[in-house]
């Protein structure tokens, strides 16, 4: 794909003046891109090896208040450094931003210069190692949807939130004829990502007015996840500079659908050969297919809290807006929490309907891949498939009601504790924690329209 760099062609580039900035970036616990602007030149004399960053990067919350009772870092420790090493198979050009270009990076150690066990990236990879250790690659795509607004962020924030005005009026699912209307965002989007080196492959109109998805390739599945969060930023930087604002919250109005990221999944061998294809099942599932969906069914609720990380995640599982409710299993069914698309062909696969599009990507994959592999280590029988409606199903398995019921299954989880460790486990359950009382203590709006004058 265009825009990959090396290192020599950055060089080349920046000698012409064709660049004079490097993003260096990290991924934190919500999964936003934190770090440094460089100049070119220095990046290149040396800069590419490593920087530094204060360690609250994985201690803070959305709005970077520094959160008290994380066993990694707090003001009892003089909160410390990071060291931020650029991966430097990440660096690109970001055609939006002029004469720019980025890198994503890992965080280490300052002291052992190993990787910090609960950033996502790390626990991400430590998942992939698994996986190639038990012969198998992750490959993996994720969806990522979103709705546009004509407000500029500047001017929501002076004006309030009230007055939200999405780019349609309309719902425009497929719509071709509304989405033309945006086409001068969306083409710059498709663009300008293809041009970073994303493979993009489409964008459409989504379920609500004003609600787009952007697709791009499968990929293995830590290139999946740094591509997922470069598409994020690509978006909001380019609806940014047309003055228009987009969110990725999950549900931003109870009245309109959520925005999804759903996750597809699957194994290949090492050396490139589909492990979840056999043609003369059923579905066309291999036995590895289905001990790692089993998996992922057994361990549905546990993984929950990486899937839905925010109270408001848990206000996108409404019966009739194609979120699920269950976490069960159908084939070529959108009612499901799992399912299985592409039967009969070597791209069959595992959808995970369950995240939205406020999710951190590496924490999410990480969370499947844990528990599908767990599936296969223990040889789990997948339960029958379920069929029709599984909103008006009754006596099956349900992805928790709210973040309060996922933080405490993610807490006693013994396959997650195995698979990540106890310190990555309590960390983001104090995440969890720390949302809930914020969002608890918390005045909003429908209490006052609801209480002030009746209560």
């Amino acid at each position: 794909m265009p825009g990959t760099l090396t290192l020599d062609a950055l060089k080349t580039l920046v000698s012409k003046d064709e660049i004079d900035t490097v993003l260096v970036a990290c991924i934190d616990m919500q999964g936003r891109l934190m770090g440094k602007r460089f100049h070119a030149a220095f990046f290149c004399d040396g800069g590419h090896k490593e920087t530094h960053c204060c360690n609250y990067l994985l201690a803070v919350d959305m709005e970077m208040n520094t959160v008290p009772g994380y066993k990694s870092t707090g003001w009892e420790k003089g909160y410390g450094d990071y060291v931020l090493r650029p991966d430097m198979s990440t660096l690109r050009l970001v055609p939006w931003l002029p004469g720019t270009a980025l890198v994503l990076g890992d965080l280490l150690d300052h002291h052992a210069h190993e990787e910090v066990d609960i950033s996502p990236r790390a626990i991400l990879k430590r998942q992939v190692a698994r996986a190639r250790a038990m012969g198998f690659e992750p490959m993996m795509a994720t969806e990522l949807e979103f709705y546009i607004f004509e407000n500029a962020y500047e001017n929501l924030r002076d004006g309030g939130l009230k007055n939200l005005q999405p780019i349609s009026g309309y719902n425009e699912d497929y719509h071709l004829f509304q989405t033309t209307k945006e086409e001068g965002l969306m083409r710059a989007v498709r663009n300008g990502l293809y041009a970073a080196g994303i493979p993009v492959e489409n964008t459409k109109g989504e379920a609500d007015s004003g609600q787009h998805e952007v697709n791009y390739k499968y990929s293995d599945a830590l290139d999946t996840a740094d591509n997922h969060v470069i598409v994020k930023q690509a978006v909001k930087e380019i609806a940014h500079q047309q003055g228009k604002s987009v969110t990725f919250m999950a549900k931003y109005d109870h009245r309109k659908a959520g925005s999804s990221s759903h996750i597809h999944q699957s194994l290949w061998s090492l050396d490139g050969k589909a492990s979840f294809a056999d043609d003369t099942d059923a579905h066309g599932m291999s036995a590895v297919m289905k001990h790692f969906l089993a998996g992922q069914l057994a361990h549905a609720r546990d993984i929950t809290a990486f899937l839905a990380p925010y109270v408001n995640s848990y206000k996108r599982f409404t019966i009739g807006m194609f979120a699920p409710t269950k976490a069960v299993w159908s084939a070529d069914n959108r009612t499901a929490g799992f399912r299985v698309c592409g039967e009969h062909t070597k791209a069959v696969r595992v959808e995970c309907r369950i995240p939205g599009s406020d999710v951190n990507p590496y924490l999410a994959c990480a969370a499947l891949l844990a528990a599908g592999l767990d599936g296969i280590e223990k040889k789990m029988e997948l339960e029958p498939e379920l069929k029709g409606d599984m909103y008006s199903a009754q006596g099956i398995r349900e992805i928790p009601h709210n973040l309060r019921e996922a933080a405490d299954l993610l807490n006693k989880s013994a396959m997650l504790r195995a698979a990540f460790g106890d310190d990555v486990v309590d960390h983001y359950h104090h995440a969890a924690q720390w949302e809930i009382s914020e969002t608890d203590r918390v005045v909003t709006d429908f209490e006052l329209q609801r209480l002030l004058e009746r209560a």
